[in-house]
């Protein structure tokens, strides 16, 4: 499998794509926080927090591709 040389390439947002982002970043971070305040200190609450990190991540992803895997620029 080849890699995508547009991989590590970064993407300018357009304005839609900023507050997109921006409120699902603000959705995440209310999760957090509710998670954080509600689930006892252990390594099953850190694994979840990094894991709702990595989906806030692909979410960004998502948002900055077409639905082919082409980078809406």
């Amino acid at each position: 499998m080849a890699l995508d040389p547009q991989a590590f390439d970064q993407v300018k947002l357009t304005d839609q794509q900023t507050r997109v982002i921006s409120i699902l970043c603000d959705a995440v971070k209310t999760y957090a926080a509710v998670l954080d305040a509600y689930l006892p200190d252990n390594p099953d609450k850190t694994y979840l927090l990094r894991k709702l990190r990595e989906v806030a991540m692909w979410a960004n992803v998502c948002i900055t591709k077409h639905s082919d895997g082409a980078p809406r620029l």
